[in-house]
C-alpha cells in the first residue's frame, strides 16, 4: 500500500503555475513530478477557486476565525487567572479565621 504523500502549500502553487504557463501537458507534470493528473486538475480548479481571494481587501474569513478564537482563548486565561487568585485568597482567609488545621477538622 502506497503512503499517502503531503506536498507543501509552496510546491502545489508551483506546480499549478507550470500547468497555467501551459508549457507542458498535464499528463506530462503529473509524470515529471510522480503525481496523478486527477490530484493536478484538482488543485488547477482550487487555486482559480481561491485566486480572487488575493485581490481582497482586509481579512481572510480564516483570519478572522482566527483572531476570534485568540480572543477567546485570552479571555478564558484571564478567568482562570482570577479564579486562581481568588481560590487562593480563600484558602488564605480560612487559614487565618478557622485555623492552620482547618482542612483536618471539617473531614
Amino acid at each position: 500500500m502506497k503512503k499517502r504523500t503531503n506536498y507543501t502549500p509552496e510546491f502545489k502553487a508551483k506546480v499549478v503555475l507550470e500547468i497555467l504557463a501551459e508549457t507542458s501537458t498535464i499528463n506530462e507534470l503529473a509524470a515529471k513530478h510522480d503525481i496523478s493528473p486527477f490530484v493536478l486538475s484538482r488543485w488547477k480548479k482550487e487555486f482559480l477557486e481561491r485566486a480572487s481571494e488575493v485581490f481582497k481587501k482586509g481579512p481572510s474569513e480564516s483570519e478572522k476565525e482566527l483572531e476570534e478564537s485568540k480572543e477567546h482563548v485570552a479571555e478564558l486565561e484571564r478567568k482562570v487567572g482570577q479564579l486562581t487568585y481568588e481560590v487562593d485568597w480563600l484558602k488564605k482567609k480560612s487559614e487565618e479565621l478557622l485555623g492552620p488545621n482547618w482542612k483536618k477538622k471539617s473531614r
